[in-house]
């Protein structure tokens, strides 16, 4: 992998892949937080212990749309930069960011 061009793709696929699983992972964990607030609430624990629970899912919910925000910017940055490189649509870096690509767009669409 001498060409320049395709490290690039490679650095830009990998941050892509990183931020779109970071988003999953978080939503995961507010569905996950919020079950736990509800079964704690049935169980009726104390406030102190329902405050931090609460902290906790909001420091979540703050991270999603962050997160939402650097997807897309690396999405917009792979995108563009695979459709100047053109000619090198026969490597398997640039199907492998295809394929990431297409599965980014599915996370950003379900927002």
């Amino acid at each position: 992998m001498s060409d320049p061009r395709l490290r690039q793709i490679k650095i830009k696929t990998g941050v892509l892949k990183r931020l779109t699983k970071e988003k999953t992972v978080y939503e995961k964990e507010i569905d996950q937080q919020k079950a736990r607030i509800e079964k704690l609430r049935a169980e009726g624990k104390d406030e102190h212990v329902m405050r931090k629970e609460e902290e906790i899912l909001a420091e979540s919910m703050m991270m999603v749309p962050d997160t939402h925000r650097r997807l897309v910017k690396a999405y917009d940055e792979l995108n563009e930069y695979l459709k100047n490189e053109d000619e090198l649509k026969e490597k398997q870096e640039f199907e492998l960011a295809m394929d990431v690509l297409k599965l980014a767009k599915e996370k950003i669409d379900s927002n």
